[in-house]
């Protein structure tokens, strides 16, 4: 099979590598189960794209996440479920039902007006597929999503039906009172009073605190965390680099001398 811009040539790929007898092996192995992950890994790809502002390397990673839809619905077709062309019709007669605005007699002049009439669309929607609503307020929230994410939902959902701060400066109380918490359960812990195990699930409760200041500061806080791991790998690999023009590696050095290079690597940045 030759390469194609047609959509049809990947799918035709996807069934004979499906095929039973004459497929690949390991592509025959895989469920809905054991393809996840890889699901999950090649939009996180991406994402990091995104990120670097790599136009080339995003086009192969969007690949590779259209990829895992054509698996996805392909092992659906073989069992009868729904096919790929199922997919498509779904996701667009959902954008146009979700889009009144554009395609109906809805008005929204901004954003977050745009914002509040999916939310709306999406209840009702929800409440013709269940009934009225029997769950709770926070239920619908995927339990396989990245921690932070969860957190995030979780929060904007509860921030819903009024269980919310009006200030981030309130919130930023609760991360103070938090971090208290935890030299409390480190003192504690110290004496034999508490265990590591409760010092570390108020840490929890601190990162869960953070979300929240993220949120209210309308920031996402995967990209927060992304954007601080990315500052600390390369200020670190500017220790690294200080370190061998010395003749050493990180090994070899204090703790006192690298952190005067992660000092010195902080107001480089600064100054560019």
């Amino acid at each position: 099979m030759t390469p194609s811009r047609n959509i049809a040539r990947l799918i035709e790929i996807m069934a004979a590598l499906r095929t039973p007898k004459t497929g690949c092996p390991w592509d025959l192995a895989q469920n809905f189960a054991t393809i996840a992950p890889y699901t999950i890994e090649e939009a996180y790809e991406v994402a990091d794209a995104v990120a670097r502002n790599d136009l080339a390397d995003l086009k192969e990673e969007l690949g590779d996440l259209l990829l895992q839809v054509v698996f996805h619905a392909r092992m659906a077709e073989e069992q009868d479920a729904f096919d790929f062309g199922d997919v498509v019709e779904a996701i667009t007669e959902k954008l146009v039902r979700r889009h009144p605005h554009v395609f109906g007699e809805a008005r929204a002049s901004d954003a977050h007006a745009v914002k509040g009439l999916w939310e709306e669309i999406k209840a009702e929607e929800k409440m013709r597929r269940q009934g009225p609503q029997t769950q709770g307020a926070l239920a619908g929230v995927p339990i396989a999503l990245p921690a932070l994410t969860r957190a995030l939902k979780l929060q904007a959902k509860a921030s819903l039906v009024g269980f919310d701060w009006n200030d981030p400066h309130a919130v930023l109380r609760k991360i103070r009172e938090e971090a208290d918490e935890i030299e409390a359960a480190l003192a504690g812990a110290e004496t034999g009073v508490a265990s590591k195990r409760h010092a570390a699930a108020e840490v929890g409760d601190l990162l869960f605190a953070a979300v929240n200041l993220a949120r209210h500061l309308d920031a996402d806080p995967e990209a927060l965390l992304r954007g601080t791991n990315d500052k600390f790998e390369r200020r670190f690999a500017a220790i690294e680099r200080a370190l061998a023009a010395r003749g050493k590696a990180p090994q070899q050095a204090t703790l006192e001398e690298m952190d005067a290079l992660w000092d010195e690597a902080k107001a480089a940045e600064k100054s560019e």
